[in-house]
């Protein structure tokens, strides 16, 4: 480095103090970072990387954490240690914060106002006006449309982007040296994501400051840092230029994440297959109602008349913004969402049956929801929630036979049978999904509705999971409905893409037409954002 370092973090080590023993979670790390450069800290959930950054704030919570070793300057002064007051001066003022999950850093019972402005307040010690003023300024820095009508609202009237949106508004209200960014776009669809990391190096550039950014996302490095250091199981295993890495890993494990990628294409589906479903103008509308009679005034219409099919062994991809009516429309294709329209499942006209007659057909068809952990009863154990679906449709012989069941499927997807005893908790992310993916095929379905079920996922993990949904669809014939807006996956597991804009198709066909030659602007402006991260500002997609 020619310049002195902003930032410097010497031989760190994390550990946590408990009635067990002490446990340390990160071992030596090390780093520096530079007036105005960007530094990516990388590695899979679990690898050390939030725990660091919070260090450098002295954020984590002493006791029961504590440093065995290390120490972190910032601008020459020791932050270990450091009087509470000498903190406080420095959160906020000179060091700023992003949060992955801007929903769960926003205050609910506060306006937005209230929030950009406190850190004037204290910080600069501004009066309210004066930080209204600064606040409603910051706000339009950061792009948010309508700024001055949305002082007054709260976090859950805005959508995930214009949220985060928020959050860096808020973190640069006393223009840091230092911003630390943890996992800031992970939450947000592929265009809004484009368009924070546009935002975000435009604001560097304007203000000079340093970039600390933690992700999982190797595309989002490739795009935004000058260095970066590669976190493994609390360890540091490489450092470099983030080229001159991504050209010649050195390391094995960097090398396992940058070929961690989804690849490939799907092998097509036999073009004389039969139809799994077949769905016809379906329409999702749910009623607008006014005055004091609440008489129905207009509707918001979720999903707008769609026709789709898909045959055994065929995937449809469903690819959309958030609130594109994705979702809406998977549970309508699964009658869990009332709708009107055909919709036939193995020649059968299921659109109009009752839930006592949809009951025989509900082992047939089958969901996978996006996040495991919400989804798996944390009062059960694995074994028993593979199994409760068996008992439930009469299948197995006997305890015995369920439980040789329960084993073959959890092996099918790459589990230990033995993981029957034990009980979500003690899995990680990637492994619950396959949880979820087992007590879905232990029923033998022709359909699976797979709502994204790989976005909560580390890269290395979700490549895992692709490759066990290719290999589950050639073995048993399976048709999948995968509702995503990660185009990586949907273009390494599609036959056929769906584009959704507000409950609309707006585009549909051959996964490698759409992808190689999308015909509409809104398309298009999704795949730039999905390939190159480049598509801040364009007027195909929304704020």
């Amino acid at each position: 480095m020619t310049q002195a370092p902003l930032l410097q973090v010497e031989n760190l080590a994390i550990g946590f103090r408990s009635s067990a023993g002490d446990r340390v979670v990160v071992k030596g790390a090390s780093f520096e970072i530079a007036p105005g450069e960007t530094l990516a800290l990388v590695g899979e959930s679990g690898s050390g990387k939030s725990i660091t950054a919070l260090s450098v704030m002295q954020l984590l919570q002493y006791p029961p954490a504590f440093h065995p070793t290390g120490s972190v300057l910032f601008k020459g002064e020791e932050m270990i240690g450091a009087p509470d007051e000498k903190l406080r001066s420095i959160r906020g003022g000179e060091i700023a914060m992003i949060f992955q999950e801007p929903m769960t850093s926003l205050n609910p019972l506060h306006t937005i106002e209230r929030q950009v402005s406190e850190s004037l307040i204290l910080h600069r010690g501004m009066n309210r006006e004066a930080a209204r003023a600064r606040t409603l300024e910051l706000l339009e820095k950061v792009g948010l449309r309508d700024a001055e009508s949305r002082l007054g609202a709260y976090p859950h009237q805005l959508s995930g982007g214009q949220r985060q949106r928020v959050m860096i508004a808020t973190a640069l209200a006393n223009e840091p040296s230092l911003l630390i960014a943890d996992e800031p776009t992970t939450a947000l669809d592929v265009t809004i994501q484009a368009q924070i990391l546009a935002l975000l190096k435009d604001l560097q550039a304007e203000m000079g400051m340093a970039l600390l950014l933690i992700t999982h996302d190797l595309g989002v490095v490739r795009k935004m840092s000058q260095r970066l250091c590669v976190m493994k199981d609390g360890e540091i295993v490489e450092t470099g230029d983030t080229e001159t890495v991504f050209a010649a890993p050195a390391h094995p494990y960097t090398k396992t994440l940058i070929d961690s990628e989804p690849r490939g294409r799907k092998e097509p589906a036999e073009e004389e297959a039969p139809v799994v479903l077949e769905a016809s103008d379906v329409k999702v509308w749910f009623p607008i109602k006014a005055g004091v009679f609440r008489h129905t005034v207009g509707h918001v219409k979720a999903v707008d008349g769609i026709s789709v099919s898909v045959r055994e062994g065929e995937t449809l991809g469903v690819v959309g913004e958030s609130g594109s009516g994705k979702t809406t429309l998977g549970m309508a294709l699964l009658r869990l969402q009332p709708s009107t329209g055909a919709i036939r499942f193995l020649d059968q006209d299921i659109a109009d049956l009752k839930r006592n007659a949809m009951r025989p057909l509900r082992r047939e068809i089958q969901i996978v929801f996006q996040d495991p952990f919400s989804s798996l009863s944390p009062r059960m154990s694995v074994g028993q929630i593979v199994e409760e679906g068996l008992m439930i449709h009469g299948l197995g012989e006997g305890s015995a036979e369920r439980v040789q069941i329960v084993e073959s499927v959890l092996e099918e997807v790459g589990l230990d049978p033995e993981a029957r005893h034990r009980y979500p908790h003690e899995f990680s992310g990637g492994q619950r999904q396959r949880i979820s993916i087992a007590r879905a095929l232990v029923l033998k379905p022709r359909l699976i509705v797979l709502d994204e079920p790989t976005s909560a996922l580390d890269m290395t993990v979700q490549a895992q999971i692709v490759e066990l949904l290719r290999g589950l669809q050639r073995a048993h014939g399976l048709a999948y409905v995968f509702i995503s807006h990660d185009l990586k996956v949907v273009r390494a597991l599609a036959d056929d893409v769906l584009v959704m804009r507000n409950g609309q198709v707006m585009e549909f066909g051959p996964c490698d037409r759409v992808f190689d030659h999308p015909e509409t602007d809104y398309t298009r402006a999704l795949m730039t954002a999905a390939f190159d991260l480049e598509v801040a500002g364009t007027d195909a997609v929304s704020q």
